[in-house]
């Protein structure tokens, strides 16, 4: 039987071990705090002295990794705005964007040496005191835009620019240089065209890529508005992609533009050749046109189409363009629906209206694959042909020497076709 004495021993070594491990608890803590306010003292030193642990160093390696602005140096978040990326894009790309001058010989006339301007005969002045009388003096007839790809001249611009053989072309830098151009190549399926100018050390403008382009994105566009005002910059965003568009000159002529991309950045007369940009000032386009009767509804040729003819006139001195040889009737719903066809898509072999106008092109590629008339092309490499995709857009993508497989229905039945491209002369 435990004594009360054996009792009391033992309550005063549990109270004992008790008063240590209370001991140990707090000698524990201690350590533990010391350790901890060294290691946030640390770090407090560390931010206070700008070092790796600051808020803003820490913040910098954040938004590096996500790919955001730079911290300044006071801590504070400095993103660039929109303006100021225009602004800087406008600056950088402004010295490779020139005006185009038409100029052309005009007929000139002495009117105050024609009796109808002095009827009462008091001039009576000698018919030869005009040096111009009957002879022709070079005026300007119009303007354009263009841009600079090549240090050493090569400037783009839109074919319908210079499309006037009786007319010469001078090429004025943002600097008012003035420099004759010569018009080197004709893209005769786009509206591109290509001049030379002689000069070295040139700005050039910096190529984007208009395969990924986004509905809603920044665009820029600068040009030489109305054939007056230089370097005109206007702001806006893609309004659509892939728009098929049928442009008219006002003289009767008409050009399809397949693929464009559609702006409402202000496009106006003079501006074509001039560069679309995107807001980190690189050419995604080539203003083309603008519609008429409407409020900023502008147009421009995705510039994956331009760098295609600048490489093929870096290369060869000329644009080559890829072609199999036929004429072709577009099909739609109302089409085929007339002709009780099979597809409501697609591309019908089809005499043109004059004797001479074959439907397959003797020699050419198509009549060595054996296409004949009445034949309906209906893909290119699996890309159906319909509004969105027509046979010569879809054609443009491909290069001189390209093996391509045709589906095509032939009385009847379809089957695939190989066509080598060759160059359209």
């Amino acid at each position: 039987m435990e004594t009360t004495e054996n009792k009391e021993e033992a309550k005063n070594e549990n109270n004992s071990n008790f008063k240590k491990i209370i001991a140990a608890s707090i000698v524990a803590s201690i350590v533990v705090s010391a350790l901890f306010g060294a290691a946030f003292g640390f770090m407090a030193a560390k931010v206070g002295q700008g070092g790796e642990f600051s808020l803003s160093n820490i913040l910098k390696k954040e938004q590096k990794q996500a790919g955001q602005p730079s911290i300044s140096g006071s801590g504070t978040v400095s993103v660039p705005s929109e303006e100021s990326a225009v602004v800087q894009a406008v600056k950088k790309d402004s010295p490779a964007v020139v005006s185009i001058i038409i100029s052309k010989n005009i007929p000139q006339m002495d009117f105050f040496s024609d009796p109808f301007f002095d009827p009462f005969g008091f001039g009576q002045q000698p018919q030869t005191q005009n040096p111009n009388q009957n002879g022709d003096q070079k005026q300007q007839v119009g303007a354009g835009s263009g841009f600079i790809v090549s240090s050493d001249g090569l400037v783009v611009t839109n074919k319908h620019v210079v499309s006037d053989e009786s007319a010469s072309y001078t090429v004025m830098t943002n600097d008012e240089k003035k420099y004759d151009a010569k018009v080197l190549a004709i893209d005769q399926v786009n509206d591109i065209a290509i001049l030379k100018i002689e000069a070295s050390d040139l700005p050039v403008l910096e190529m984007g890529d208009s395969a990924n382009l986004q509905i809603g994105q920044t665009v820029i566009a600068i040009g030489n508005s109305l054939g007056e005002f230089r370097n005109t910059v206007s702001k806006g965003v893609i309004s659509g992609l892939k728009r098929n568009v049928n442009t008219g000159s006002g003289f009767g002529q008409s050009e399809m533009l397949n693929q464009v991309i559609q702006t409402d950045a202000a496009i106006n007369p003079g501006n074509s050749g001039g560069p679309l940009l995107d807001i980190q000032g690189k050419a995604i386009g080539v203003n083309v046109a603008m519609a008429q009767g409407a409020e900023n509804i502008g147009f421009a040729l995705p510039i994956d189409l331009v760098k295609k003819d600048i490489a093929s006139v870096k290369s060869s001195g000329r644009i080559t363009q890829p072609y199999i040889g036929v004429r072709y009737l577009p099909i739609d719903a109302q089409i085929q629906k007339a002709n009780n066809l099979q597809f409501d898509y697609g591309a019908l072999v089809a005499r043109g209206q004059q004797v001479t106008d074959f439907a397959v092109v003797p020699g050419s590629p198509a009549d060595k694959a054996g296409i004949v008339e009445n034949d309906i092309i209906l893909e290119i490499d699996g890309v159906k042909i319909d509004a969105e995709h027509s046979l010569t857009s879809v054609l443009s993508q491909y290069s001189v020497g390209d093996v391509i497989t045709l589906k095509v229905l032939h009385k009847g039945e379809t089957k695939n076709v190989q066509v080598t491209l060759e160059e359209r002369k």
